[in-house]
């Protein structure tokens, strides 16, 4: 599918050797690694090892609130720390930067509060120095409008978790539904607005429950 970036979830017992191996047989590969919390400091010299392969980054490696550790863990290692559950706000990113907890930051808008703090925290990390990319919660391709216009900003250096609208949902709720080109590329939307049109029938067949609000 042309897919130009590799990201592999690990945990204890399921990472160096896994990712030596890997590296061994793809090795100009762009690759990362994904721990989704799964480690502690005291895994420290473990997480090192990990330094030896050449990884783009290494993905929330300790708890989404431990950003002091995760201070303390990126100054021993040479692989570049993104933050990703740590992010669940603009706060959250501007203390992660203060306290140099990380040299990436994975931004996903349907977390830390949709596109305007996206940006937000976007403009934050330009300044900073610190990239970042463009993660997904499984939208639809109304927050996967959103998601695309986030990724063209300047300070997103790294390939997003950005996927085509099958890869999850037989029916999309916009038209033309997102697809991915055979480098693995997803074309920008050129309408205004977000991009695409809204299929408010298919809103309509897929919703389970709706509030009216009335002033």
């Amino acid at each position: 599918e042309g897919y130009k970036r590799v990201k592999i979830k690990i945990k204890p017992g399921w990472d160096v050797e896994v990712v030596k191996k890997l590296r061994s047989k793809y090795p100009d590969l762009p690759l990362q690694v994904d721990a989704n919390s799964a480690y502690t400091f005291s895994d420290a010299s473990k997480l090192k090892e990990l330094d030896k392969f050449n990884l783009l980054m290494l993905e929330q490696p300790l708890g989404y609130d431990d950003l002091v550790d995760h201070a303390s863990l990126q100054k021993m290692l040479k692989t570049p720390i993104c933050l990703d559950e740590s992010i669940g706000s603009v706060d959250a990113a501007r203390a992660a930067i203060a306290l140099k907890s990380c040299r990436v930051i994975n931004i996903k808008p349907g977390r830390v509060g949709g596109i305007l703090a996206s940006k937000r925290i976007h403009d934050l990390c330009l300044e900073a120095g610190i990239p970042v990319w463009i993660g997904g919660m499984l939208e639809t391709g109304i927050g996967r409008a959103h998601n695309v216009a986030l990724a063209t900003l300047p300070n997103v250096r790294f390939p997003c978790d950005i996927s085509a609208s099958d890869r999850y949902y037989d029916e999309d709720l916009v038209e033309p539904p997102f697809t991915l080109k055979s480098d693995g590329v997803i074309a920008v939307p050129k309408k205004h607005g977000i991009g695409v049109d809204i299929l408010e029938d298919r809103v309509r067949k897929f919703t389970v429950k709706s509030i009216k609000a009335k002033a």
